[in-house]
């Protein structure tokens, strides 16, 4: 099989390799869907990165389940496992390795119930959702950038306070560094061998694709620890074309493409905020070819014992085959769907999992059609995207200088938002998780205009369109739930989307059938609006009156 294939050349067994004594340190209870920890201090001849297998296997007393989990080298004489508990109980390991010290080594932890504040890692659930392991509705409001990881400490902090203001819960970013970022990144993935130059002046990086930087993981980790700690999601990108050569990144040789997403994985599977993205604009790296990303993405799946969320993300309106197994969501960049709602909701209809439009162009100045929108484009295609059932990704390029978006925008190195789109995202999250259920077409194709969300909720978004009126009428159909009938009573709110206020409408509505499966207010009245753009009715049902 080809992945066994792959398998043999992440690691590679040696039997002259040798060892002294093995010193081990472990957790004994962890919290569900927390780390637990067990290292070996352990000094060996030959590559530790290839010459050493490591491995454990978690048993729960229980239930039998059990979970493979693989070790890493880390540097400075210490091999690692890590397990993240997903059900609480007793678990029972044992370790795996062609090194005696670190072989057979029994073990058993106490997985107690989760922290407050934690409900678990993400997953794609029924109806196009995403839901936490614990059950609770996840509703993704991400943003990207780039290499934030890769800029000055100081805007890396930056960059978290703008994200806890704003209210994100996603945050899509490159593990390896952008070729547009001015600044030389400090940690590279990989020991440096030397640099060459050209005879035209080009600088040349040679790369020991078998021995990793600890140092460069080791940030990285604390990245998406932090990240956990704040409840946002890291959608990380393992593969992009910013490379450009300029690092040769992203035309690693395939050996050395899948020793690497074996590393990665055996490192961060455990934390329960990671995503996997095989790749931003995925078709742009020529290197690769279709039937290698498929390799990879199949490899990542089966490889981490968790199966976290995993996807793909191609150039503009790019789709791969998103209903193959190992994709568990669709991760795309297309802004043409979000022109209405029609739109979105027909991506929703072709692929039976969760959707997100990780790219639909830019709220920016930047010279290129990509990074122009205005705020409130940015926030009306959002909210275009939720009443057409998917979710959609924030993003902000504003330049410091022409064409030099990279050093300062937030799309590249983070730091502090310029735009006014995120800041009315908070405001846009509690709306949408304060509904019983992610929103969707009431009547699909029959109405385009008109979202269900839960039992006798309904959402009507009128976007750039001012008015200062709407006539009652609302579908009879509301998806999945009761239909509305006559003699129901509703409520309505009116949300101003980007001033972010709420009024509540003083007029109970009475409904009665219309035609075309329509209902319509028994007098005929109607709900006075503030005659401005962005305008959102949530029209609640009454109940027990």
């Amino acid at each position: 099989m080809l992945i066994k294939a792959f398998l043999t050349l992440a690691i590679i067994y040696s039997p002259t390799i040798s060892a002294q004594k093995a010193t081990v340190s472990a957790q004994t209870e962890v919290a569900q869907w927390e780390q637990f920890a067990q290292s070996f201090t352990c000094k060996t001849s030959g590559n530790p990165f290839t010459d050493v297998e490591l491995s454990a296997e978690f048993i729960h007393e229980s239930t039998n389940d059990t979970l493979q989990i693989c070790g890493f080298y880390d540097g400075n004489d210490t091999f690692r496992l890590r397990f993240m508990p997903t059900q609480q109980g007793k678990w029972r390991f044992i370790t795996h390795s062609n090194i005696a010290e670190m072989n057979a080594k029994r073990g058993v932890l106490l997985c107690t119930k989760p922290k407050s504040d934690c409900h678990g890692m993400v997953i794609a659930a029924e109806d196009h959702a995403f839901r936490y392991a614990d059950g609770t509705f996840y509703h993704p409001f991400g943003t990207t950038s780039y290499a934030w990881t890769h800029a000055s400490a100081y805007r890396q902090e930056e960059t978290y306070a703008s994200l806890a203001a704003s209210g994100f819960n996603k945050l899509r970013f490159c593990v390896f560094p952008n070729n547009s970022v001015n600044d030389e990144p400090s940690l590279y993935p990989f020991r440096l061998i030397r640099t060459e130059t050209d005879s035209v002046g080009k600088r040349h990086y040679v790369w020991d694709y078998n021995s990793f930087n600890p140092a460069f993981f080791q940030h990285l980790e604390r990245s998406i620890s932090r990240l956990q700690s704040m409840q946002i999601e890291a959608d990380l990108i393992l593969f992009s074309p910013y490379d450009e050569g300029r690092w040769g990144f992203d035309r690693m040789p395939m050996e050395a493409n899948m020793r690497y997403l074996k590393y990665v994985v055996s490192r961060l599977s455990s934390y329960r905020n990671i995503w996997w993205s095989m790749a931003n604009e995925w078709d742009l790296v020529k290197k690769k070819t279709l039937q290698q990303w498929k390799d990879m993405s199949c490899y990542v799946s089966e490889q981490d014992p968790y199966h976290h969320l995993l996807s793909i993300h191609g150039g503009t309106a790019t789709y791969i085959d998103y209903n193959l197994l190992y994709f568990t969501h669709v991760s795309v960049q297309d802004q043409g769907p979000l022109y209405n709602f029609e739109g979105a909701a027909t991506v929703r209809n072709i692929f039976p999992k969760p959707i997100i439009f990780d790219e639909v162009c830019y709220e920016g100045d930047h010279e290129s059609r990509w990074a122009q929108l205005t705020g409130q484009e940015m926030l009306q295609r959002i909210w275009t995207g939720l009443i057409g059932g998917t979710y959609v990704t924030h993003g902000e390029c504003f330049c410091s200088e022409p064409n030099f978006y990279t050093g300062y925008a937030f799309l590249a190195t983070g730091g502090q938002f310029k735009g006014t789109s995120a800041s009315r995202i908070k405001f846009t999250r509690d709306i949408i998780e304060s509904l019983p259920s992610p929103p969707r077409l009431a009547d699909r194709s029959w109405d385009p205009a008109t979202a269900a969300a839960g039992e006798g909720i309904y959402l009507i978004y009128f976007g750039d369109k001012t008015q200062r009126e709407w006539a009652f009428s609302l579908p009879a159909k509301c998806d999945k739930w009761k239909r509305t009938a006559e003699g129901d009573r509703f409520k309505v709110d009116i949300i101003d989307t980007w001033n972010m206020t709420i009024t509540p409408c003083d007029t109970i509505f009475e409904v009665q059938a219309a035609a075309a499966k329509r209902m319509v207010d028994k007098q005929k009245r109607s709900v006075l609006l503030p005659n401005k753009p962005y305008i959102l009715l949530k029209i609640s049902r009454i109940q027990g009156e």
